[in-house]
């Protein structure tokens, strides 16, 4: 019986309510810390200020004083009235899935472990330990919406002469609205499992639409707008009606713009305070893992661990493997190492799903090198060749894993150097058919063969990712160096250039020859081109293979 009474915990009434109490002493008792804490703050933010003062508000005075004096900018206003509603719906429909993605992990909602492991465990009330956080990650989401408002002012100001006041003020509706809407959203997405697991089944389908409205948004610069689907995009929800705020005071406004604006206005309000009455109800045991999480997430950045601190963010996540579709075991012994990373990428299909996506942008970027000359062709070449090495990059996983931690690899009877060459197959063979899908769709819309080098140029690309994968441990040192003096010198550019070996050889080898041939446009150029790629990739496989070799003395 006594026992029993020492198990069941005495009910909590309002005698034993502590709150204001302990929330007043540990005011007092971190009152040095907060002054010193301020002294930064402002510090940093006079410093955000005058980057802003320095780069953005000097620059657009210049440009309104040249206006004053006959300067016109008028000739790219209708580019930019036909670029908006695609391009101002991708932007708010991006920040939307960006923040919601955030709360799977991090939320608005965090406060600082000490507040989860210590205070919230006493006899406090959640509630004013918690409110505080989620209004300061809305003033932080804000202010991005709060930046952009001002660049659309002045482009709209610019280009189109409308007054600045307007421009600002119907901006600022869906410059202000859109982020604080998504935060009181991703507050549902922290608090609940079930609303994070439709965020995780929703974002391939977000991040389609948005690739598409980026595409249309292209379409409708180069003179091909489609009215219907523009009026349907901006009627479709918080992320158009941004849109049709931001077209109010222009010559091209949508009919109902008040109208959109008072819902974009009512919606953000409501959902602002049914967040902040929902802050308080997130379960505590939630509350603490997403602490530690960006704590560690934190550290890792510090300590310039990138991949550290997105392997803690996606473990956070609580992506599920896939275990319905299985591969027959091979009978060759060579054929293992294929079968296994072909089995871990049906186990996690997104990384798939990222390369088919990562390789629509790398065949887009063609397009303005096929069409430019000199420094933007090779930058458009450049960016094709990076989105490239990214989609391909999503296929070596499993090399990267087996170079985390050699002793995952004991189960190979290869050696590291063959087992990261053979890592490379199913990249190859995957990225090759992935290249040679968009090729043909490129040439069916009436491409030339130049884009036939993009399965050419995917060896190379994959023993760029072998390269890094195999870059070994992290040369902080670099960074660093008493030699160097007290600002590092060029040691940031130093670590940069050894943390991106391979992709940055491979962008800088053949982004000239690349813009060359894509602007010829003809079989005799692309010949050279392909040679030097495919040379290029033994070039690297050959260091990739000879990193690898290192890492066991490492």
């Amino acid at each position: 019986m006594t026992a029993s009474r020492t198990e069941v915990p005495a009910p909590w009434t309002e005698a034993d309510d502590w709150t204001p109490e302990a929330l007043a002493l540990l005011r007092r008792l971190r009152a040095p810390h907060r002054a010193g804490r301020a002294k930064q703050l402002a510090f940093a933010l006079y410093c955000v200020l005058l980057a802003l003062v320095v780069w953005g508000g000097m620059p657009s005075l210049g440009l309104f004083l040249q206006q004053r004096m006959g300067a016109d900018y008028t000739g790219h206003g209708g580019q930019l009235l036909a670029a908006l509603p695609a391009g101002v719906t991708a932007v708010a429909l991006g920040t939307l899935l960006v923040v919601l993605r955030d709360a799977m992990w991090r939320g608005p909602v965090v406060p600082p472990r000490a507040a989860m492991d210590w205070l919230l465990a006493h006899p406090v009330r959640p509630r004013p330990v918690l409110r505080p956080w989620f209004w300061l990650s809305c003033a932080l989401a804000a202010f991005p919406g709060l930046l952009a408002t001002c660049g659309a002012m002045v482009a709209l100001g610019l280009m189109d002469r409308v007054g600045l006041a307007a421009a600002f003020g119907w901006c600022l509706v869906g410059g202000l609205c859109v982020p604080l809407l998504a935060t009181s959203a991703a507050v549902w997405v922290e608090r609940s499992d079930r609303a994070a697991h439709w965020v995780r089944r929703l974002t391939p389908a977000v991040v389609l639409a948005v690739l598409g409205l980026a595409v249309q948004c292209g379409f409708a610069v180069a003179g091909h707008r489609v009215g219907w689907l523009e009026r349907g995009e901006l009627w479709s929800g918080p992320w158009g009606w941004a849109g049709i705020a931001a077209l109010g005071p222009t010559r091209a406004a949508v009919p109902g713009a008040w109208v959109a604006a008072a819902l974009l206005v009512g919606g953000t309000g409501a959902a602002l305070v049914l967040a902040d009455r929902t802050a308080a109800a997130i379960p505590l045991h939630r509350l603490r893992e997403r602490a530690r999480t960006a704590a560690g997430v934190l550290a890792a950045l510090r300590k310039v661990e990138l991949r550290a601190a997105r392997l803690a963010v996606s473990s956070a996540g609580g992506s599920r493997p896939w275990h319905r579709l299985r591969l027959p075991v091979p009978r060759q012994k060579w054929l293992i190492v294929p079968w296994r990373d072909a089995t871990a990428l049906l186990r996690a299909p997104s990384r798939l799903g990222r390369a088919v996506l990562l390789t629509g942008p790398a065949m887009l970027c063609a397009v303005p090198a096929h069409d430019s000359r000199g420094l933007p062709a090779w930058v458009a070449s450049g960016a094709a060749l990076l989105f490239g090495y990214l989609a391909v990059a999503q296929l070596l996983e499993p090399a990267r894993v087996d170079t985390d931690d050699l002793r995952r690899s004991s189960w190979s009877p290869y050696r590291i150097t063959g087992l990261m060459l053979r890592h490379a197959i199913v990249p190859v063979v995957l990225g090759g058919l992935l290249a040679v899908l968009a090729a043909l769709a490129v040439t069916l819309a009436g491409g030339g063969p130049a884009v036939w080098l993009a399965p050419v140029l995917v060896p190379a690309l994959v023993a760029a990712g072998l390269v890094n994968a195999c870059r070994g441990v992290m040369r902080r040192d670099l960074i660093y160096s008493p030699a160097k003096g007290a600002g590092g010198g060029t040691g940031p550019l130093v670590f940069a250039a050894w943390y991106a070996a391979g992709p940055a050889l491979t962008v800088l080898v053949l982004s000239a020859p690349l813009s060359d041939a894509v602007r010829t446009d003809t079989s005799t150029a692309c010949v050279p081109v392909g040679v030097l790629g495919l040379a290029l990739a033994a070039v690297l496989g050959y260091w990739g293979w000879e990193r690898a070799g290192k890492l066991t003395a490492q």
